[in-house]
């Protein structure tokens, strides 16, 4: 059956004689069409840390997460760019893998009588991987010799997790995302002191810098660059946008605050907050900067004057950080709820009704993603969306401590492990940062100004890792949520699920921040960390 991606196949019984003919590096090769799923052109790919280097990427082919694999660097032979016939073979070996090809020949019936043993022959596929050798006459007088491949032999070497139930049934995924999603929701029972912090998302406003409880904010999206507006509303309502087929209101914090409102701009964002009552709606404000965690002790309530005043309300206390030279304010979103303002904006967006919430879902720049049940809102997993090169990685939100800027400099310790890049002071204790890129066997790059330091708690030490970015803060459905395939040990420890998102074009591969450091290397940090303090207080 043709398909819109290439030719499809059903398997049967009539397909017990027949094979499919491919050429790789001047080669022909055979392979039966009965695991044969589908001909493929080779599709755009996200790459997959930690994987064997054969192992182009993973890519979505019609909701399905599919494996993309380079026949010739598996066979070790010169690569080469892919053209107009290059394919990709899907072939299911207990999971659905591709397999990429110079080009496909043709769909052959092979007699048993016509297959030779392969012992005597000498190719760039190593003989153990071959069922046969099938020499078929051409019009010319000559003959083809087409080399049958044993595909589930060629990867067992490389691809030890593939197929025999590695990679999981439905079932046992679906078990894997309910224990992760829950454990996403959850603290690190090890944070025995997160109750004396607070963890804040701190956002800008004119260069003045405010924070919401991480509990309360729902998610950070970019602001689209058309709103839908809403008439007869205040300034102050920017309009409604369509957020997981709700309408959200938006509500400038700038003109909230009496500033003049900005042009748009990329690194504008709406923080999506959820109100008591179960009413969402979206702050827009000119930068998100960090997640904090900041002690308690250093929230100060807003003086009395100024809690007074009927503009100020909404603030529920002071941080004062960096020695009383940064002032964050955090807002109290049960006050924002009662402020006018707000229930304007409210009320707007019940107004608006069907036609309105028709036309943000055409304008939004999220209106097409996630197109989900209401029902499954309890469901969703919240996670830190951050970029390495062009791929995306995601983290639960309840496991980063903290994200913060990069410095300039990182301070090289003597006796500190080798994978560490260096030190910083965050507030007064050592924290040592690895760079994120050299864990996952990506190339460096140069520092920058949007690399950020995610910290993490692991085995009670917190540690930081460079990323390149971080780009939002989103829920996922459970339901978009699916088992990476496991193509390598370290690799199905540390990346076991992969999102998909914007229907299903787009890959978040989800990290299991627990196994960012494996056993040895936790204790070689634990062991520096038993010296740190004294680093700490001279720094």
């Amino acid at each position: 059956m043709s398909t819109t991606d290439g030719d499809e196949f059903d398997d049967g019984a009539g397909h017990a004689n027949q094979f499919v003919t491919f050429a790789v590096a001047g080669e022909l090769f055979a392979v039966p069409m009965a695991p044969v799923q589908e001909i493929i052109r080779v599709p755009e790919v996200a790459h997959l840390p930690l994987a064997p280097r054969t192992l182009d990427g993973l890519a979505n082919l019609r909701g399905r997460v599919l494996p993309i694999i380079n026949l010739r660097r598996l066979f070790g032979c010169e690569e080469r760019e892919h053209d107009d016939a290059t394919r990709a073979l899907v072939i299911n070996l207990g999971q659905p893998l591709g397999f990429v090809v110079d080009r496909v020949a043709s769909v052959v019936t092979i007699e048993p009588g016509e297959i030779e043993s392969a012992d005597s022959i000498q190719t760039v596929v190593d003989a153990d991987y071959l069922t046969g050798v099938i020499k078929r006459a051409r019009a010319d007088g000559g003959h083809d010799m087409l080399l049958a491949i044993d595909f589930a032999r060629l990867i067992e070497g490389q691809f030890s997790h593939v197929g025999g139930g590695a990679v999981g049934t439905d079932r046992a995924s679906a078990t894997g995302m309910n224990r992760a999603a829950a454990d996403a929701q959850t603290p690190d029972a090890e944070d025995g002191g997160a109750s004396d912090e607070l963890r804040l998302v701190s956002f800008s406003v004119a260069d003045q810098e405010y924070a919401l409880d991480i509990a309360e904010v729902q998610e950070i999206v970019q602001l689209p660059e058309r709103v839908n507006e809403l008439p007869n509303t205040p300034a102050h309502v920017l309009g409604v946008m369509s957020l997981r087929q709700r309408l959200l209101p938006l509500v400038s914090l700038r003109t909230l605050f009496g500033l003049p409102r900005l042009p748009y701009a990329e690194q504008h964002r709406i923080v999506v907050t959820s109100l008591p009552g179960g009413l969402n709606v979206g702050l827009v404000t000119d930068s998100v900067k960090e997640v904090l965690s900041v002690p308690r002790s250093q929230a100060e309530p807003m003086p009395g004057m100024l809690a007074a005043g009927s503009g100020l309300e909404e603030f529920s206390s002071i941080c004062r950080l960096d020695g009383g030279k940064r002032l964050v304010s955090i807002i109290a979103t049960d006050k924002l709820l009662r402020m006018p303002a707000i229930e304007v904006a409210l009320q707007a967006a019940r107004d608006a009704g069907p036609v309105a919430h028709e036309e943000a879902a055409m304008n939004a720049d999220r209106a097409t993603e996630n197109a989900e049940d209401e029902s499954a809102t309890d469901d969703d997993t919240q996670v830190v969306i951050f970029r390495l090169g062009a791929e995306e990685f995601g983290v639960p939100i309840m496991s980063v401590q903290e994200i913060v800027r990069l410095p300039e400099t990182l301070t090289r310790v003597p006796r500190t492990p080798a994978f560490v890049e260096g030190v910083i002071n965050l507030r007064g204790t050592v924290l040592p940062v690895i760079d994120q890129r050299s864990r996952l066997g990506l190339p460096a790059i140069e520092r920058n100004d949007r690399q950020r330091i995610m910290v993490y708690l692991l085995a009670g030490m917190r540690t930081g890792f460079i990323v390149d970015s971080v780009a939002e803060v989103l829920r996922i459905p459970r339901d978009h949520v699916v088992a990476a395939p496991a193509m390598s040990e370290e690799q199905s420890r540390l990346i076991s699920r992969v999102a998909k998102l914007d229907g299903d074009k787009r890959l978040v591969m989800l990290i299991e921040a627990q196994h960012l450091l494996h056993g040895g290397e936790m204790q070689q940090m634990h062991q520096f960390d038993t010296g740190a303090q004294p680093l700490a207080r001279a720094a």
